[in-house]
């Protein structure tokens, strides 16, 4: 597969004042191939969501490099930018209540990109719009309604049809379903699905369920206090994950089946939290590691392949006192677009 965006040590701080920074995301490189689908999982301030607003530019990146088909995207975005890539990224929001203008109609609020763009008459976009809110599961009657006057997963169903309605390849759905009812969820799961394989888009899916994510991704990527620190195929994540942060997300995810849930073995973890004010040197994890080593609190682990002719990526110094381990690959795309 041809690869559609890569990140290449993408960082963004946010200074607090006084010489103090948060490192919200530190040096994350990530390629996506067109039509594949990544899930991205981690804890809250893992720096997920940061990561994928990074990528579509509402942040500006502290360093590091994005690309789109090639081409580099912009470090910091102006207005004029934000409408031209508007149409190849899109980003669908975690709260499906507060990245809704609740002065605008639904009309307005799935039209508003058409408008902005600039290149379809009123006809053409209410028409768009009645279009997109059926393709979403909803009456085109619903174009008159407020946000207000809709159920939190009919208001993600807007979100949706908001981000897709310009039919962008590339698509960050940060959180979609972590804010609505387990019923819910799946519905809107199938539907981005659904839309997925009709539309050839390529997802970044951020969420928290680790199943959730193993069920819709390809692949999975997992970050722990701005970095990341394993990827892999979603199964062989998930089945059988190799980095001591990964197992421990793992093994706290529940199971379904209560019998099951009662009879798994657990993962304690213990230790405090580094601040991600003062990020020290080592492995971000080794305060919390139940097999952290010496060389764990002194040096920083690289992401590497494990194991030749494998996909998988672990930033742990486990796989490299073995010699079991190789830098991970980071070529850039062949063709380079400077803007």
């Amino acid at each position: 597969m041809s690869l559609l965006v890569e990140a290449r040590g993408v960082t963004k701080h946010f200074p607090l004042g006084r010489g103090k920074t948060v490192h919200a995301v530190d040096d994350v490189s990530l390629s996506i191939a067109a039509r594949e689908i990544v899930g991205l999982v981690g804890e809250s301030g893992s720096g997920k969501s940061t990561f994928g607003k990074a990528l579509v530019g509402l942040h500006d990146k502290t360093a590091g490099e994005v690309y789109l088909e090639g081409e580099r995207l912009p470090q910091r975005y102006t207005a004029a930018d934000f409408r031209h890539y508007a149409q190849r990224m899109q980003m669908i929001f975690q709260d499906p209540y507060s990245s809704l203008n609740p002065r605008m109609t639904v009309g307005e609020i799935v039209g508003e990109g058409l408008r902005l763009g600039g290149g379809a008459s009123d006809a053409q976009q209410r028409a768009a719009v009645a279009d997109w809110l059926e393709r979403v599961g909803l009456a085109a009657g619903y174009a008159g309604r407020y946000p207000h006057e809709l159920s939190g997963g009919q208001r993600q169903r807007v979100g949706i049809a908001r981000a897709l309605i310009l039919e962008p390849t590339f698509v960050v759905c940060d959180e979609p379903i972590s804010a609505l009812d387990v019923s819910v969820q799946a519905q809107i799961v199938r539907l981005l699905g659904e839309l997925k394989e009709s539309l050839g888009l390529t997802l970044l899916f951020i969420a928290h369920d680790l199943s959730m994510v193993r069920y819709v991704s390809d692949r999975m990527a997992v970050m722990y206090l701005g970095s990341l620190v394993e990827l892999g195929g979603a199964d062989d994540v998930y089945f059988r994950p190799m980095h001591p942060y990964t197992k421990t997300l793992v093994a706290s995810n529940p199971e379904p089946d209560p019998r099951s849930e009662r009879e798994r073995a657990t993962i304690p973890i213990t230790g405090e939290i580094p601040s991600p004010i003062n990020i020290r040197a080592g492995c971000r994890f080794a305060t919390r590691c139940p097999e952290v080593m010496d060389i764990c609190r002194t040096v920083t682990p690289e992401l590497r392949t494990v194991a030749a002719g494998d996909e998988r990526h672990v930033a742990c110094h486990l796989f490299e006192s073995g010699g079991l381990a190789s830098p991970a690959p980071t070529a850039l795309p062949t063709e380079v677009v400077d803007r």
